[in-house]
């Protein structure tokens, strides 16, 4: 089995570029390509917008850390629709198109998926961003970019504060004091099956709670009902993807809700797993066994 790793320039080891959280996708390799070797497979980090790679010399394609692509749309899923005409891509491009744009929250609340509340501001402007405020109930907002990731493009808002100046279509929630106090809960799911949590907390004056931010995780054993919702948002799809992230906040009533559903690129936080390399293995040669 070979299997290719896709990245950026600005995760790569020999990259001049490279990104404060770089060390993510060096953890995610250093977990990788040792259980991978055991079985006679490997694996080959390659940037996703690399030109000239026969993608069809590898039996699968898995999306790694491409953490640019939220600035390269279009470039990306073009990318990705050529590597699926030549060979087996993880997670699905029918998967990251409709993951891509955070609407995809819309869907999940249709199907009765707890979400945060949520406003869509597709044009934001002074009005619209004045209006939130009301709309949402709350003097503490945070907008967010509705392609983005890292939090980049995010703001916090607090009413009478002057308002940005935005271009990117947007979306603005109340912001959840429980992401200071307790941390953001996050529960990953391999091949359907709940793989391990963890509790991400942000750094002290921060509510960004990922590690270029400063914030750091540790490991957590969620409660069966925590683990509950958490597997409800996986059985809201139509398939299980290879890989998932379920990234949950509880409101002020203790309930839990979905912050985001991580199916694209996410760091899957190796460290905090048990036999996580193993767990990818076993996934991948399953699917692949199928087809």
């Amino acid at each position: 089995m070979r299997i290719a790793f896709l990245a950026c320039n600005l995760t790569l080891a020999d990259s001049p570029e490279r990104r404060p959280d770089a060390f993510e996708h060096d953890q995610m390799m250093e977990c990788l390509t040792p259980a991978l070797a055991a079985h006679g497979a490997s694996i080959e980090a390659i940037r996703w917008d690399a030109e000239d790679i026969d993608w069809s010399a590898y039996d699968a394609v898995l999306i790694g850390s491409a953490w640019d692509y939220q600035d390269n749309l279009e470039a990306f899923l073009t990318r990705l629709d050529v590597i699926e005409s030549q060979t087996c891509l993880f997670n699905p491009g029918q998967i990251v198109r409709w993951n891509c744009r955070k609407t995809y929250l819309k869907d999940l609340a249709a199907k009765a998926v707890a979400t945060v509340p949520t406003l869509w501001l597709d044009t934001p402007d002074a009005n619209t961003l004045s209006g939130a405020f009301d709309a949402l109930g709350s003097d503490d907002l945070v907008l967010k970019r509705q392609v983005g990731a890292n939090a980049e493009g995010q703001f916090r808002l607090h009413k009478g504060d002057p308002l940005p100046d935005l271009s990117d279509p947007m979306m603005a929630q109340p912001f959840l004091p429980a992401i200071q106090s307790e941390g953001e809960l996050s529960l990953i799911f391999i091949d359907g099956a709940f793989s391990h949590g963890l509790i991400k907390s942000a750094a002290d004056g921060e509510y960004r709670i990922q590690s270029s931010y400063g914030g750091s995780e540790r490991r957590h054993s969620p409660s069966a009902s925590d683990l509950t919702v958490a597997q409800s948002v996986l059985e809201a799809l139509d398939d299980a993807p290879l890989y998932a992230r379920v990234d949950m906040v509880r409101g002020d009533d203790g309930a839990l809700m979905l912050m985001e559903l991580e199916l694209i690129e996410p760091f899957l936080y190796p460290m905090q797993a048990d036999d996580f390399g193993e767990r990818i293995y076993e996934a991948l040669a399953r699917r692949l066994s199928t087809i």
